[in-house]
């Protein structure tokens, strides 16, 4: 291998391994190179030094050991901003996008001049710095029970954010005050132990963002439990949740006291999003 059209032949045992392992060579070898991947077809015949080689060789093997991209690199793309990931926090998807869109329409319907949002279980940051994005006038927290995960959220909002987040320690809503947010929003996990259709990159991810007791809902229930004290009168509870969960979700929220109940699917069709509203209706 000398030549990024060698390299990129190298590498065609990824496609055998992974759906996108065309598309992942050519990140890490254009990371590798210092250039964008459109640039590795404008020069094909561009050379690598051995320093280079050594170093995509090194990530070509620990990709088809399963290590996910983003890990490798070191960030990660979320709606339209670009986020530093370390292996403490769970990799942002696409799905989570939409949890964030949901979040910002229900912005838009709140009357609050500056409403307050909490984030639970932040993890990078990412919808805590999406809501701050946009809409300039909420308030965000982001909570997490992770020290590690708390300080590379905070190096991402000092990059990527406005002044209207900060964040705290926290396990789900124990440390945050009664009757004090307008909206609460998690991406919690949701796996259940022993998943058959588990993706085999999550074995890279942290368990404590990934798994949640033999049914998947142990952290949804305390979320659910505990929401509803932080939560002003008419405020709203958004999760996302796994695609067979949406029954066991509502029954949960109904039983707390939560109305309203909103589903929406994901980009395959299957359900994964719920916002409910808690308690008296403000008039």
């Amino acid at each position: 291998m000398s030549s990024v059209r060698d390299a990129l032949a190298e590498a065609a045992d990824l496609q055998g391994l992974s759906d996108t392992g065309r598309r992942d060579s050519e990140l890490l070898l254009a990371e590798v190179l210092g250039l964008d991947r459109a640039a590795l077809f404008a020069w094909p015949e561009r050379e690598l030094d051995t320093e280079q080689q050594r170093k995509y060789r090194e990530w070509l093997a620990r990709r088809a050991r399963g290590e996910p991209v983003a890990y490798l690199l070191g960030r990660a793309g979320f709606i339209d901003f670009e986020l530093e990931i370390s292996p403490e926090v769970l990799i942002p998807r696409p799905e989570t996008e939409l949890l964030v869109q949901l979040a910002l329409e229900t912005l838009s319907e709140c009357r609050t001049p500056q409403p307050r949002i909490a984030d639970l279980g932040t993890g990078s940051g990412a919808i805590a710095i999406a809501l701050a994005r946009g809409n300039s006038r909420c308030k965000v927290l982001g909570t997490d029970v992770c020290q590690l995960a708390l300080a590379l959220a905070k190096r991402n909002a000092a990059k990527l954010a406005a002044c209207n987040l900060r964040f705290q320690n926290s396990y789900w809503c124990k440390a945050l005050p009664q009757d004090s947010f307008d909206l609460i929003v998690a991406n919690p996990p949701y796996v259940a132990r022993g998943d058959p259709a588990l993706h085999p990159d999550c074995a890279f991810e942290p368990e404590l963002a990934l798994f949640a007791g033999a049914d998947g809902l142990a952290a949804i229930r305390q979320i659910v439990d505990q929401a509803h004290y932080c939560l002003k009168p008419g405020g709203w509870l958004l999760l996302e949740h796994g695609a067979t969960q949406r029954e066991a979700v509502a029954r949960s929220l109904t039983a707390h006291g939560y109305h309203s109940l909103d589903c929406r699917k994901d980009y395959a069709g299957h359900d994964r999003l719920i916002r409910a509203r808690h308690g008296r209706l403000l008039r």
